[in-house]
This record gives structure tokens, sequence and C-alpha cells, in this order.
């Protein structure tokens, strides 16, 4: 199968382009705010130390983009593709911030949908890592009809495991979502 895992998203508001090495004193102008890392598993990414292995973690992902908007096409944060398993037909969406002036207004929403309308035409499930303690995401996977199916510690790249939700939208339940 040639799933690519960083194509080049389009939607309404936002773009999804490949993170690249260069982008990151663009992103990291938008994820230093402490606020945005307050309810996260790892709550001291804002500093640019903590960031910098988040960001070498994503290059090597081969799945992160930066999430634009469209208009402007200032950095609004960042999602990625992860944990391809072709046995299971899945794979995971996550890794996702964005800056406090993209929170209420949609963004998620659209970045998910079109992450996930992209990679439906590859697997038949997409799974989510939610931090135990992240209330703001776990509504967000509410509101995508994600359903919540275990608990687990992820380890996560060079920075300590934690307790994470997991959960999951399979392909003919998002097909077959009311709209």
């Amino acid at each position: 199968m040639d799933f690519n895992k960083q194509p080049t998203l389009t939607g309404n508001k936002v773009v999804l382009e490949p993170l690249l090495a260069d982008d990151f004193e663009s992103l990291y102008a938008v994820a230093s705010d402490p606020l945005i890392w307050e309810q996260h598993p790892n709550k001291d990414r804002w500093q640019a130390s903590v960031f910098r292995n988040f960001f070498t973690g994503a290059l090597a992902s081969n799945g992160a983009f930066k999430v634009l908007d469209k208009d402007s096409g200032a950095v609004l944060g960042s999602s990625r593709f992860y944990n391809y398993d072709e046995e299971t037909d899945s794979i995971f969406i996550g890794y996702t911030f964005y800056g406090l002036k993209s929170w209420g207004k949609g963004i998620n929403q659209e970045v998910k949908t079109l992450m996930l309308n992209y990679a439906f035409r590859f697997v038949s499930a997409v799974y989510f890592h939610v931090g135990a303690e992240n209330k703001r995401s776990q509504i967000a996977m509410e509101r995508l009809s994600a359903k919540k199916i275990k608990e687990e510690v992820v380890a996560y790249f060079g920075e300590a495991s934690r307790l994470n939700f997991v959960y999951q939208i399979e392909k003919e339940d998002w097909e077959n979502r009311p709209m």
C-alpha cells in the first residue's frame, strides 16, 4: 500500500503541510505558551529544550504536519500520523496542539476531519492516545464520535511514560456518522 503519511491537506480554514526541520522556530513560537500544555501529559513542553525533543520525535515519525491558517499562512500548531500498522489496518493520529488563538474556532475539528478522511482511504481504523488528565482532548474525541476502548501507559519519545486513554474510530462508523 502506498500510504504517504505526509500529504498536503487543505480545508476551508487550514492547510496541513509536512513538518520540516527548519520549522522549529515558527512552531516553537506557538508552543512556548505554558497554558497550551497544562492538561497534556508532558506539561513542560513549553520549555525550549523539552520542545526540541518533541520536535525531533515529530520529524522522526515521518508523519508530522504543521497546521497553517489558510488565509494568512500563520502557523497554528501541529499534528501527526504515527504507528501505522499494516497487519491491523490501522494508524494513530495525535501529538496535536494549537496556540490559544485557535481554540474554540473549529480548527481541531477541521484538522482531524481532513486527517481522518485521508487516513480512511488506506486503513479501516484510526486510534488516538489522549492523556488521562487531558479533559479538553477527551471532549474533542467525543465530538468526533471516537470510542474510548482502553487505557494504556504510553512511552513518549525521549520523555517519561504516561497514562493515556485510547480512542478508536472505525472507517464504517466515520463514513456513516451523522453530519
